[in-house]
């Protein structure tokens, strides 16, 4: 049967809405003036033919994926330089010992700051962090094994979850693909987002690496973080209840 003409024009309206990331039900019937239930019906029927991929609450298009890790680190680069420099005050409490640093290109640059601070121990799950950081004046690393990111060159799944359930660190700095002060921290995956739930259980203080266009991203999962976390953006900080 053929789709009507205002059906399609509404998927076609969709699909190039979907092309810029992950969008939610509400956000689309909002932006295409229609109904939720109408959304629904559209995207099982686009992705039942492939054009898009369902995500909890929404969808984003099949060839949609994130922007990889070198591209991203030439994005926002005076906002990730502002927020790192803010960051490493929280590293000048004599106490602090611990520190989990997360994968992502402003934890890169918070990584090359701290690459003489031998009295520190960092635990990473990311590649470039890791390697940042191996030399003999710099910190004791300890890098998180698990299936690593072609993207994001930061490890999840089953090892890392198993690692990360048995430290203990006295601040996690995370990244995040978006950020929501009720939400807590967006991911596009289930994998990541349990990561960055994880290790955020396990710290001391949960410190947000994160510039101010990751405010109000619709992204494929969350994970939710404890009360009293912490977001840095270019602006300054911002203390979440």
């Amino acid at each position: 049967m053929a789709i009507r003409s205002g059906t399609q024009r509404r998927r076609e309206a969709i699909l190039g809405l979907l092309k810029t990331g992950s969008w939610s039900i509400p956000r689309l019937a909002g932006a295409l003036e229609t109904s939720e239930s109408t959304i629904r019906r559209d995207l099982r029927d686009m992705a039942a033919d492939g054009e898009i991929i369902r995500t909890i609450g929404g969808a984003a298009a099949a060839g949609y994926v994130e922007p990889p890790l070198g591209e991203r680190m030439e994005q926002q680069a005076e906002a990730k330089d502002a927020i790192a420099a803010r960051a490493l005050a929280h590293l000048d409490d004599a106490r602090v010992r611990t520190v989990f640093l997360d994968a992502g290109s402003t934890a890169v640059r918070l990584a090359e700051r701290i690459r003489d601070r031998s009295e520190l121990t960092v635990v990473t799950r990311g590649l470039e962090i890791a390697l940042t950081l191996a030399h003999p004046a710099g910190p004791t690393v300890i890098m998180i094994g698990g299936a690593v990111s072609t993207l994001s060159h930061g490890t999840t799944g089953a090892l890392s979850d198993h690692a990360l359930a048995r430290i203990h660190v006295d601040i996690a700095f995370l990244g995040a693909d978006a950020v929501d002060t009720a939400q807590g921290l967006g991911e596009p995956s289930l994998d990541e987002a349990r990561t960055k739930e994880l290790i955020a259980e396990r710290a001391g203080a949960v410190i947000v690496l994160a510039d101010s266009s990751k405010a109000g991203r619709e992204v494929a999962a969350w994970a939710p973080m404890p009360p009293g976390w912490t977001w840095i953006d270019e602006h300054g900080e911002h203390t979440q209840g």
